[in-house]
């Protein structure tokens, strides 16, 4: 299962942090002691990383080679700033188009999500500091280039990145098969902000209470829920289509 965006063994991360690049999440071995790993753990906690104290055996899965109790995944890409994007869209003469990902943790959904969101022209995806996939290569891969090229921000409250985006004049609306106006009814052309949950746990009630909007894509078939990539996929292009209209009009 090794990665080129995997380092591990004690000195090869110590060597990783003194170069800057920055973490994507953190793994140590349970009940493992030294002053070392806990340096790593302070230094990744002081820059938001999540790090988790897992059995050996998971770490042996990780590598078979001497990892000396920690293994680090390193960002691919550069995580922006929500709070200067947004005003940074504004200034350029844009309406913001953000889309949230609440604890989408597929690195493959994200991958192809991200691919969608900078075709439709999206702005931001913004995602939780913890429980969002790793953008690693396969991540990557399936993004087709578009991680590199789209901005990313990690926020550790997504409650919070909602309020700002509210009080900043987007619109924020979230889909789901429970919500309770079709999405074709819906003004989605001005400054937006969608939210799309896991497939697991869909959106959180905190974010759904924070939404100006709740929608439903309409689903003649017998299938109730569709993949969130594919959800992705038809709720930009939805936001792109009223663009395009007001703009024709």
């Amino acid at each position: 299962m090794e990665s080129k965006d995997m380092v591990f063994g004690i000195h090869p991360v110590e060597e990783l942090i003194k170069s800057g690049k920055d973490l994507e999440k953190v793994f140590i071995q349970s009940g493992l002691r030294s002053p070392q790993l806990a340096a790593i753990a302070s230094y990744a906690r002081s820059k938001d990383v999540v790090v988790q104290y897992v059995p050996l055996e998971k770490l042996n899965r990780l590598t078979r080679k001497n990892h000396q109790g920690v293994v680090v995944f390193v960002c691919q890409i550069s995580y922006q700033v929500l709070e200067e994007v947004v005003p940074m869209t504004y200034e350029a003469g844009k309406m913001p188009f953000v889309v949230i990902l609440d604890h989408v943790t597929d690195v493959r959904n994200f991958g192809a999500i991200a691919r969608t969101c900078y075709a439709a022209g999206v702005d931001a995806i913004v995602i939780p500091s913890h429980g969002s996939a790793l953008i690693n290569g396969d991540a990557m891969k399936t993004s087709a280039g578009a991680l590199s090229l789209i901005n990313v921000c990690r926020v550790d409250n997504i409650k919070d990145a909602i309020d700002f985006m509210r009080a900043s004049g987007l619109k924020v609306v979230a889909f789901s098969e429970k919500g309770n106006k079709n999405i074709w009814q819906s003004d989605l052309s001005g400054p937006i902000a969608l939210i799309l949950g896991s497939e697991e746990d869909g959106i959180s009630e905190a974010c759904l209470k924070r939404a100006d909007e709740h929608l439903v894509i309409p689903m003649p078939g017998d299938i109730d829920s569709l993949n969130v990539s594919v959800a992705a996929g038809i709720v930009t292009f939805e936001v792109v289509r009223q663009r395009m209209t007001t703009i024709a009009i």
